[in-house]
């Protein structure tokens, strides 16, 4: 068959795992970009990443590249097409744009301009005019504007992938299966433990772990035509010898848990693993967070906690500090993700992320942080094994002059090697850009960020008043300097503060 160029789109923050899939499916020259993943393969190959990829919202097959800086450039190049290659008078059809152009401050007028000149090349080849169906076309257009370049592509995937067929009930802000899926990849499991989401929602990523576990492609619940089926060439054979192939397929011989406090969730849950068929490896059941107790078995967790407008601060924050409790007490030895946006929220979680990604979920820009729970002290677990930094990473750090530490709190890079190389490089970079933002504020700060932390927004030590605001008078004082406390003889064996900070 003959090869062709294809584009792949993908949520921001999922380009690499793409690629990584990609590859795996024998893809060639793939090639990554800002939210989309080019590849070069043939016919099969396009059916394959409809049918088998994670992670891609949809796959476009390029078919023009040209450059415009107005309307009337963009109507000659896609006129001159001939579109008797891939229209027909009874086939419907739909334009799709996205635009980042100062040339063109509109992308619907950029989509009525495509469509305008493909309605005057069949009106001036037959005298008739091919429909236009938003809802339902047999073939989909997409024209990407980055520039002056543009690309017109035909859309082969349809609806978007992320609907994978399987979600017969839903919650409030369900989380995109394509994101869930993205987040699995990125932790590296494959099965070879229990997995735990103590937080499941409608059960996206539970779900989408039970099919990552037994490698069943997100293809076999697709109810809805692929665009390319509509097309001239489409070979159904060969659709269907990819749909029967279960080759792939393994065994999972561990249980994935699904809890949450609301029933009504937990019901969902149940009817969308029963939907996907993957129920018989589930444990779903109602159960809140904070009665979490430590697993018998080895197992990784990862969570969605709600974050964003779904729920008050206060009762976000006290969420995430009991998710720090727990992780800390009842999760010992195991490795935790965690998806959420605010920082205070983290903050309260009391832990030392081992790694920091940035994802996008929706128009939110939230960060995946992988927590690393360990029994004693973190020096005892470093030497055991747990983050080894080798002699060229003591070197490097030696070398770095890291900003105080009232600025940033440092952060240690994993260096486990089942991290790909990749995930630990945007972890490095997500932190150094944290660190430069971090300096930019400090030295915009009316001090020039030469404050002592401990006096840090409050002026100069000898105007402080007390803690309400007024004025600080010299009778204010509760005790006169001869009435001061005298230090006990013998230091303390233990801070009067000791039973707080264990609490905390």
């Amino acid at each position: 068959m003959d090869k062709f160029k294809m584009v792949a789109k993908t949520l921001q923050g999922l380009e690499e795992v793409l690629a990584g899939e990609l590859t795996a499916l024998g893809a060639e020259d793939v090639q990554q970009g800002c939210r989309v993943v080019s590849f070069t393969g043939d016919l099969a190959m396009m059916y394959r990443a409809n049918f088998c990829l994670r992670t891609a919202l949809r796959v476009l097959k390029p078919i023009s590249e040209f450059e415009a800086h107005s309307a009337d450039d963009v109507y000659e190049a896609v006129h001159s097409i001939d579109w008797s290659r891939y229209l027909t008078l009874k086939t419907s059809f739909s334009v799709d744009s996205v635009v980042y152009s100062e040339d063109f401050r509109h992308s619907k007028f950029v989509a009525y301009k495509v469509k305008d000149a493909i309605v005057d090349f069949f009106r001036e080849q037959t005298g008739q005019r091919p429909n236009i169906s938003v809802s339902n076309p047999d073939i989909r257009l997409n024209i990407h504007i980055n520039g002056a370049d543009c690309t017109l592509s035909l859309d082969s995937s349809g609806e978007s992938l992320h609907k994978r067929g399987y979600r017969v009930a839903t919650v409030d802000s369900p989380i995109n299966e394509v994101l869930a899926a993205g987040m699995l990849l990125m932790t590296g499991w494959q099965g070879e433990c229990d997995l735990i989401d103590p937080m499941c929602g409608s059960g996206t990523i539970a779900i989408e772990a039970a099919l990552l576990a037994r490698n069943i492609w997100p293809g076999v619940f697709h109810t809805d035509k692929y665009a390319f089926e509509n097309w001239a060439d489409f070979n159904p054979e060969l659709l269907q010898e990819i749909y029967n192939d279960d080759s792939n397929e393994r065994p999972f011989e561990h249980k994935i848990y699904a809890r949450d406090i609301d029933p009504v969730a937990i019901n969902a849950t149940i009817a969308n693993a029963r939907s996907a068929g993957v129920a018989d490896c589930m444990v779903i059941e109602v159960q809140p967070f904070q009665q979490f107790k430590q697993p018998e078995e080895p197992a990784l967790m990862v969570m969605n906690p709600p974050y964003g407008e779904r729920i008050s601060s206060p009762n976000l924050l006290g969420l995430y500090r009991s998710i720090g409790e727990k992780l800390k007490h009842q999760f010992v030895g195991n490795d935790a993700w965690v998806i959420s946006y605010r920082e205070e929220a983290f903050e309260k979680i009391g832990l030392r992320p081992s790694l920091r990604i940035p994802l996008f979920n929706g128009a939110l820009e939230c960060e995946f942080r992988k927590y690393q729970t360990f029994d004693g002290k973190f020096k005892e677990f470093r030497t055991e094994g747990g983050e080894i930094k080798t002699d060229e990473d003591r070197r490097r750090m030696r070398e770095k002059r890291p900003l105080p530490r009232h600025f940033v709190r440092r952060e240690e890079t994993d260096n486990d090697d089942e991290i790909p190389e990749y995930l630990r490089m945007r972890h490095r970079q997500f932190v150094a850009a944290q660190r430069r933002k971090a300096a930019e504020e400090a030295s915009n700060s009316p001090s020039g960020g030469r404050t002592s932390p401990r006096w840090e927004g409050r002026g100069p030590r000898d105007d402080r008043g007390p803690r309400d605001g007024s004025p600080r008078r010299f009778g204010d004082r509760k005790k006169p300097f001869g009435d001061r406390d005298r230090r006990p003889s013998k230091p303390r064996s233990r801070s009067p503060w000791a039973k707080d900070n264990e609490k905390n």
